[in-house]
């Protein structure tokens, strides 16, 4: 569901940072795998984005996003529906119609229980349980780490038993330029509003290796309307500077180097509808 944590959560179990997160709905757009491995098991997640009903998606960008999504749980063993702990929304029913339709063992995991009581949780699991029939529920604070260990313990002993598809150090298969304008969007989510950073398109032109153990990493942010573009740069040059700033920050967290970070923006218009 969007907005449920699904991404907090996938970095939490990995242990690294492979996915993007907001306080916003709708910020994954790709599907992302990451993997962990233990001695007895490992275990292949893919986040992906939060899943609409498509009658009330406007654009063919955002309706193929989903459609992908809904296409990838069919590949699966077991899917988990990640949920905040508030009663049963018009979307929650539109996921849980789909799922149905879908002969996998499905989880419901209840995040963002620090946020409610005990009792209100009860009840929680109980409109949910009139609705689905679900492999098991676990409640869960992805980010105060409670219970993870649990739903951890419970995934694996769900899986069928296979090989290992990774080597044991794979962690997941986005490369390193794909993250970085990840990176880089997420800080766009983090400093700008209403619909500016929804209709953003990034993409990382450079990514080169220099001396003295620095990255050059040139990226271009496409948006639709010259207001927009006026926007995201800001007064002086005051937000994409801080947008810069901020992402530089994290991506050289991530590489473990220094880096030299270019912004550029650019108008491209229409582009979600093509």
């Amino acid at each position: 569901k969007p907005n449920a944590g699904k991404s907090t959560l996938i970095n939490q179990l990995i242990g690294e940072k492979i996915a993007i997160t907001s306080v916003r709905p709708q910020t994954t757009r790709n599907i992302i795998r990451g993997a962990v491995t233990f001695d007895e098991a490992q275990v292949i997640f893919l986040d992906t984005p939060g899943i609409l009903n498509l009658t009330q998606v406007k654009n063919l960008v955002d309706r193929h996003i989903i459609e992908e999504a809904l296409k990838s749980l069919e590949g699966v063993d077991l899917i988990a529906l990640i949920v905040e702990p508030f009663t049963v929304s018009p979307e929650d029913r539109f996921i849980l119609e789909n799922l149905k339709n879908i002969p996998k063992p499905v989880f419901l995991v209840i995040n963002k229980i620090d946020k409610i009581k005990p009792h209100e949780l009860d009840s929680i699991k109980r409109e949910y349980e009139t609705l689905f029939s679900f492999a098991k529920i676990v409640p869960i604070s992805a980010k105060k780490g409670t219970n993870l260990s649990i739903l951890m313990g419970e995934i694996i002993q769900h899986l069928p038993l296979h090989p290992a598809y990774y080597d044991s150090d794979f962690i997941t298969d986005q490369p390193e330029r794909i993250l970085v304008g990840e990176l880089i969007r997420e800080k766009i989510f983090d400093l700008t509003h209403d619909e500016i950073p929804y209709s953003v398109m990034l993409k990382v032109d450079q990514f080169e290796e220099r001396p003295q153990d620095l990255i050059y990493i040139r990226a271009s942010i496409y948006v639709e309307q010259a207001s927009q573009k006026g926007i995201l740069i800001g007064k002086s040059g005051k937000m994409i500077k801080n947008i810069g700033s901020l992402a530089r920050k994290e991506i050289e967290k991530h590489l473990g180097c220094q880096i030299y970070l270019d912004l550029w923006v650019g108008i491209k218009k229409q582009w979600r509808r093509h």
